[in-house]
């Protein structure tokens, strides 16, 4: 196959273990593209309880020098992936014994409760599973190969995201409860894809390490400082990825918002937004990963960045400029439609700069420590900006929420560039 040409026999099996793992997780993340519109519209979950939700995507990475730590100090791998696989992923299965959601009403409060948990639970895994993913692939792709093998998978993830969401949006409107059936069945084939990703060759450098973990915490958050103090192309980069996660982070679940309360989507027209961007990052992710890796990633973060801006534009013009046509019972809004195709753009090139951007900027034997600050960096900004976001929106109306993201994103822009001119790698 064309994809497989020019590679060594170690990189030809990493990949087909690689792309194998990346379309069981496709699978998986596809269904939950839904859960906050589930949360909100079926549930009936408040607002703020929706910012928790999607906070805890990412919240959990404040806890990435902690999960690094253990990382270095446990050397079996294969049995601390699989072993935190089945802690996290399992309970998913338990919401087959949630009772059935009330239309007017969703489910009591209680069982708010118990979904934030289950998810919360679902998401402290990927502390673990993202930098060794990391590892495992900077360790048995070549440099010159990294970016292009790379975007192979995320375009197969997208695929089965496509499939699985589509999927899950048609169900869902034939019964809102169908949802305690296809998380279970997410549940099981996320242990399956971390049970298959850790098939892949790994070599992890010795360390003996006899330092308390308190102290070695310590000289974590040291070496945090140390990076983005000694490192300035790697400090930019850094800002302006806080710089525009805080615009995504407070925008998207006011946008989940907006889907259900100003423009009253079913779960089909969602799924299909959904998939309509998904089709648009497929097809420009080889594009993409070429790209990356033949340019600095602060010049390539200007696509991720001004893609989401025009993003959030086109979605605040949709509630002034609300013209649509309804198909099969799915509201396609022509404003919309143009919204989805710069988010296409932005989901397609943002998974590539977020997993490998770090990379960029430091020695294979580096690239854990980096991402562990990457993804700290990620959770610091997650504590608080989707709670911030949802209360923009409460106090002044989605317009003013949608702004504020821009102007975020802008300085973002304009950051990359500068420093990209003044700063060498």
């Amino acid at each position: 196959m064309r994809i497989f040409k020019g590679l060594n026999p170690q990189e030809r099996l990493t990949l087909k273990l690689h792309l194998f793992y990346s379309g069981i997780e496709g699978i998986a993340a596809g269904a939950l593209l839904l859960t906050e519109f589930i949360f909100i519209k079926s549930l009936k979950g408040s607002n703020v309880q929706l910012a928790f939700l999607f906070q805890f995507n990412m919240v959990v990475f404040l806890f990435a020098m902690v999960a690094n730590e253990i990382l270095r100090r446990y050397t079996n791998r294969k049995v601390l992936l699989r072993s935190i696989a089945i802690i996290s992923k399992l309970p998913l299965v338990g919401l087959a014994f949630f009772p059935d959601v009330s239309h007017q009403k969703g489910l009591p409060p209680i069982y708010h409760t118990f979904f934030l948990a289950i998810f919360l639970l679902y998401f402290m895994s990927r502390i673990v599973a993202i930098p060794s993913v990391n590892q495992y692939l900077k360790g048995n792709y070549r440099h010159e190969n990294f970016g292009r093998l790379f975007s192979y998978s995320v375009t197969l993830q997208k695929v089965a995201m496509l499939l699985s969401t589509f999927a899950a949006g048609v169900l869902l409107d034939w019964n809102p409860n169908s949802y305690k059936v296809f998380y279970p069945i997410v549940g099981i084939l996320a242990i399956v894809s971390i049970f298959q990703l850790t098939k892949i060759k790994f070599v992890q450098k010795e360390e003996v390490i006899d330092t308390p973990l308190w102290k070695s915490l310590h000289q974590s958050f040291i070496r945090i400082f140390q990076i983005l103090k000694n490192n300035r192309a790697f400090r930019h980069l850094e800002i302006g990825f806080m710089l525009y996660g805080f615009a995504w982070m407070s925008t998207h679940a006011v946008i989940t918002i907006f889907y259900e309360r100003a423009l009253h989507l079913n779960y089909s027209s969602v799924a299909f937004y959904n998939n309509a961007f998904n089709i648009v990052a497929i097809a420009f992710l080889p594009s993409f990963g070429k790209i990356i890796g033949k340019r600095d990633p602060r010049r390539f973060s200007l696509i991720t960045f001004g893609s989401l801006m025009l993003f959030i534009l086109f979605t605040a013009l949709t509630e002034y400029y609300n013209g649509y046509t309804e198909i099969f019972g799915i509201k396609i809004y022509y404003m919309l439609m143009v919204a989805v195709f710069f988010n296409g753009l932005f989901m397609g090139s943002m998974p590539i700069l977020w997993g490998i951007g770090s990379s960029y900027f430091c020695q294979p034997d580096e690239a854990a420590d980096y991402q562990s600050v990457h993804l700290f960096l990620t959770g610091l900004r997650a504590l608080m900006a989707p709670v911030i976001g949802i209360k923009l929106y409460e106090w002044a109306g989605f317009s003013y929420t949608y702004a504020t993201g821009i102007v975020f994103l802008a300085f973002a822009i304009i950051l990359m560039i500068w420093s990209e001119k003044r700063v060498a790698r």
